[in-house]
């Protein structure tokens, strides 16, 4: 008996839920609700960052910063564009040596939301201070929690949650006030070609010398030719022993004269 009490007081609360939730579905298209933005003062913010080249394969693009960082840049859309003397290269045109310049522009934009609720009924059940059922002006009944602080107006005149009545005309506004911040962000590639290689200071006079085929053998160095021996020294021993006999005749010539 104590079971069957028991089973009947469970279906009695699942059923009594159940009819809560589908007046609560029921009463929520008469809540009206509007919502408005108010925005501030834009405030711009540009950082300018500026690197190097170092090699592109494909879509990957890897440069070197000015402070001496190597970053990698993976996956550069086919759709992104580097001006550079004038003319939009895309990834691929880039090449090693060429100079970026990227600007990203911050734009941020503080903005408040204001959602204002406002719904009229009878009270048909009050809980003070945590939530009020009531009945709206199609006949639905609907239930609301009662934000801290909530006034109600009745008959010109604010009341709190434990002022309400069952049967009392109320009119309740719900104010919410949500700041928040749009950001936008605009980027922008430029570039310049890489410098011409430096030219050589000249600073003295310049020699160039011509090539020339090397000999193919170098001739070694001859001593100073020698006259022929013609001639031997018999003939000049005759003349001396010519001589020598003429002078021993001429001797003897002049012995016998004396």
């Amino acid at each position: 008996m104590t079971d069957l009490i028991r089973r009947g007081a469970l279906g009695y609360v699942l059923a009594l839920s159940i009819v809560c939730m589908a007046i609560v579905a029921m009463g929520a298209a008469q809540v009206q609700t509007e919502t408005s933005a108010t925005e501030g003062q834009p405030q711009v913010t540009t950082n300018v960052e500026r690197g190097e080249v170092v090699s592109v394969n494909g879509n990957n693009l890897i440069v070197k910063t000015e402070d001496g960082q190597i970053k990698d840049f993976p996956d550069i859309p086919e759709s992104a564009r580097v001006t550079v003397n004038g003319q939009q290269l895309s990834v691929h045109e880039l090449k090693p040596g060429m100079k970026l310049e990227r600007t990203i522009s911050t734009t941020t934009t503080p903005r408040t939301v204001t959602t204002v609720q406002k719904v009229t009924g009878k009270v048909w059940h009050v809980t003070p201070p945590d939530s009020v059922i009531l009945t709206l002006e199609n006949g639905d009944n609907q239930q609301f929690k009662i934000p801290k602080g909530q006034k109600f107006t009745i008959d010109g005149q604010e009341v709190d949650a434990f002022g309400l009545k069952k049967g009392m005309k109320v009119t309740a506004t719900k104010i919410v006030e949500s700041p928040e911040e749009v950001v936008s962000e605009e980027k922008k590639v430029t570039g310049t070609m890489p410098p011409p290689p430096p030219v050589a200071e000249v600073t003295g006079p310049v020699l160039v010398q011509e090539s020339k085929a090397p000999p193919a053998q170098v001739a070694a160095e001859k001593p100073p030719e020698q006259l022929p021996q013609t001639a031997s020294a018999l003939p000049l021993l005759a003349v001396f022993g010519t001589l020598f006999l003429l002078a021993g005749l001429g001797l003897r010539s002049r012995l016998r004269t004396r």
